[in-house]
């Protein structure tokens, strides 16, 4: 019941006890007694005794309904036994339960003259006879609303009949004791709900139309400030002057008319904060029913929205950048292309560009982490500024970034903003008194020309990047449809390079290696083949895939052990091939260094070899595996070259490493590139390139091999520099292995 209603109660019940004052003074004191508030038990046990004087030889009670509404209980009796009190106290109702249990279950009066005989006490009559009672009229007692509260009866002992007065009197009895309960109900009820009211965990706040303050709870002065008014009114546009304008027009439009309002303000505390509140207001008429009051509940959820708004932003945001994320970036992609699909609108579109901080794991590995975060966060600063509102910029992961731009833009625009990505990017970072130069791989997809599909669009840029990468990275790559065919063809490679490690698919080759002044096969150079569907697929394919993907690793101890094995092999009928075995740049890089030695520890094990002739292996490395981590690389040449196994440094000269490499690292060998043995024919400058390497590598102690010697001039010209050993096509090609063998066993 709310405080409106509990006014018009009592406005209710005064005026039936007024009416009921008038009708009989007798019952003064029982008015007294109601209006003074007196407790219920105090009044229905004076009620009951005014009702036996009246009646000399009545016994009255009064049996109040259960809160279930199922039995009754004893109010007031105290002209009956207490034993008898005690047994009907709790008593089920039913319409055929004695007088009471009837009256209270049908709502009627019940009269029975002669207990002993009545079917409504045969169940019970030994219970009242012992007692001396052999009559009972019981009147239900039924409130405003008519509901039954309980019963009033009056007992006999003799069998007797009422009269006409004394249905009067019974019926008056029950009246009164409605009052009486009523009015101890909704004292009860006020008085429970000024408490609840008062410990509420919310502002309540209650006023008339006028606005002057009614009620105010302990929790509105805590959440307020004691009070953001004055003491005497409370103004809800000043209260709430720094909510959304359309709410509160919608609270005035809604108070105006007396309608409850729920909703979402911002109210203002005493020392001038604001807070965020839920609000409801509801309206009510006063006890004299003359004017609307309201009101006004309202919680402090400031706490709960900052919550949520953290919870959204960790959601939605990178912790480090506090760009958005990849979750939130791919979403407002979805939701621009399904509009637009939707909409079937033509001319419109969107572009999205993926970037990827050029060498990032270089910066990140040499420089730490920290420093690697701070350059992602520069990076951000200087990228923030170039992209319009409409666009989002996010961060989708590591190193990536991502713009997505809503509208139609030109292929000339989204090339000048590529520009100034890689210009801004381009210029020298400082961090920590480092100057850090870097730079972005940028690529471009554009909706609906490259395609209608979310995915598939975030893809074609991605590839597109990747293709900007591929081609010397600081640039810009738009996509097309030859991308998606290579990105398809990597995928199925990918997914094939896995089958073919696991089921031995692949297939080694051999290429001989020849003394340059007898030319006798003194060794061969181990090539890796993979035959795939009736073709073989060329090893700059498939190569840079397994690098990519971590397979070159596996695919790298499978070529070694091959390559021991066939040494062993040899070996143990007394014969000697000597091989070289290519690493791959990213198995040093990608795997602990520690795991390259162990590989040749656990061959050991597994084989049971005591004195394996390692000094028939050569490892051959490019120059860049020099450069990257040269000290562990330095440690690890050291360790393999205490076994005895050669070092080789090929395609020397098409890499960018120090002559002091050279000079520091364990390295037994050279390896001139192709490429400059082909070309010694076209002028002197090639041919004197080709001297100074060998004089070099000589003068180092160092014996070198030229490759790609292809005809009888280039092979004239390298025995006339004094190389060591010659390897072509002018002598043989790769030769499988079984081709191998026969061409040693000659």
């Amino acid at each position: 019941m709310d405080s409106g209603q509990t006014f018009a109660s009592q406005s209710t019940n005064y005026d039936v006890l007024t009416t009921c004052a008038s009708n009989n003074d007798r019952y003064s004191q029982i008015l007294t007694m109601l209006l003074a508030g007196s407790p219920l038990r105090e009044i229905l046990h004076s009620l009951v005794l005014s009702i036996e004087a009246q009646k000399i030889g009545t016994r009255a009670s009064v049996l109040l309904m259960s809160n279930d509404k199922k039995r009754l209980l004893t109010g007031a009796a105290p002209s009956l036994p207490e034993q008898y009190n005690q047994a009907i106290n709790g008593i089920e109702i039913g319409p055929i339960v004695g007088s009471c249990g009837a009256a209270a279950a049908t709502g009627e009066r019940v009269i029975v003259e002669d207990i002993a005989t009545h079917p409504n006490w045969a169940p019970y009559k030994e219970l009242p006879l012992k007692a001396g009672l052999k009559a009972c009229w019981s009147e239900p007692i039924i409130d405003s609303t008519g509901n039954v509260l309980g019963t009033f009866a009056m007992y006999y002992d003799t069998q007797k009949s009422p009269s006409a007065l004394d249905l009067e009197l019974i019926q008056e009895a029950a009246r009164l004791a409605s009052l009486a309960i009523e009015r101890s109900q909704g004292l009860h009820l006020q008085t429970l709900t000024s408490k609840i009211f008062s410990k509420l965990p919310m502002g309540l706040l209650i006023v008339n139309e006028n606005n002057t303050i009614l009620f105010i709870n302990p929790e509105f002065k805590s959440i307020c400030g004691d009070i953001t008014v004055d003491s005497e009114s409370f103004e809800p546009k000043r209260f709430f002057e720094h909510s959304q304008q359309e709410n509160i027009t919608s609270l005035m439009k809604n108070l105006a008319i007396g309608k409850t309002w729920q909703g979402e303000l911002t109210g203002r505390k005493r020392n001038g904060k604001t807070f965020d509140a839920e609000v409801t207001v509801t309206s009510f008429r006063d006890y004299h029913g003359e004017q609307n009051c309201f009101s006004w509940l309202i919680a402090d959820i400031s706490e709960h929205k900052d919550a949520s708004k953290l919870i959204h932003f960790q959601a939605n945001n990178d912790a480090l950048t506090r760009l958005a994320n990849r979750r939130y970036f791919v979403e407002k992609i979805y939701n621009y292309v399904w509009q637009q699909e939707r909409s079937k609108q033509t001319g419109v579109g969107c572009s999205i560009i993926l970037m990827d901080i050029d060498n990032f794991k270089l910066i990140n590995d040499s420089l730490g982490h920290e420093c690697g975060d701070r350059l992602l966060i520069e990076v951000t600063k200087r990228l923030a500024p170039l992209f319009p509102d409409m666009c989002t910029f996010a961060r989708i992961a590591g190193d990536e970034f991502g713009v997505f731009i809503q509208g139609k833009v030109s292929a000339d625009e989204l090339i000048e903003l590529a520009k100034q990505i890689n210009q801004v990017v381009s210029a020298v970072f400082w961090l920590d008194r480092k100057a850090i130069q870097t730079s972005m791989s940028i690529g471009i997809s554009r909706y609906p020309e490259d395609s209608t599909e979310v995915d598939a669009l975030i893809n074609c840029a991605s590839q597109a990047m990747h293709n900007a990468k591929l081609k010397g990275r600081n640039g810009y790559q738009f996509f097309d449809q030859s991308m998606q065919k290579n990105a398809e063809r990597t995928a199925f490679l990918n997914m094939e390079l896995n089958k073919a490690l696991s089921h031995d698919a692949f297939e080694l080759y051999f290429q001989p290696i020849l003394s340059a002044k007898s030319t006798h096969v003194d060794s061969a150079e181990v090539l890796l083949r993979w035959p795939l569907n009736g073709e073989f697929i060329s090893p700059e394919e498939f190569i840079p895939i397994a690098e990519q993907s971590g397979l070159i690793v596996p695919i790298g101890k499978w070529i070694r052990r091959q390559a021991l094995d066939l040494i062993y092999d040899y070996w143990q009928q007394g014969r000697a091939i000597s091989l070289s075995v290519n690493v791959s740049t990213s198995e040093f890089i990608t795997a602990e260094l520690q795991q390259f030695i162990s590989f040749f520890e656990e061959y050991l094990l597994e084989t049971s070899i005591a004195n394996f002739p390692f000094h028939l292996l050569s490892i051959e490395i490019t120059e860049s595996v020099m450069m990257e981590q040269h000290e562990k690389v330095e440690q690890l040449l050291s360790r393999l070259r205490n076994w005895g196994i050669k070092i080789s440094v090929d395609d020397f000269g098409t890499g960018y490493s120090s002559l002091s490499y050279l000079a520091n690292f364990p390295v037994d060998q050279i390896k001139i590139d192709k490429s400059f043995i082909q070309k010694i024919e076209q002028g002197p400058r090639h041919k004197a390139l080709v001297e100074a390497i060998t004089t070099m590598s000589h003068a180092l102690d160092l014996s070198v091999t030229a490759e790609g010697v292809e005809t009888q001039a280039q092979l004239d010209f390298v025995k006339q520099n004094n190389v060591d050993a010659i390897q072509g096509y002018y002598f043989y090609k790769p030769l499988p292995k079984q081709a191998l063998i026969e061409l040693l066993a000659q």
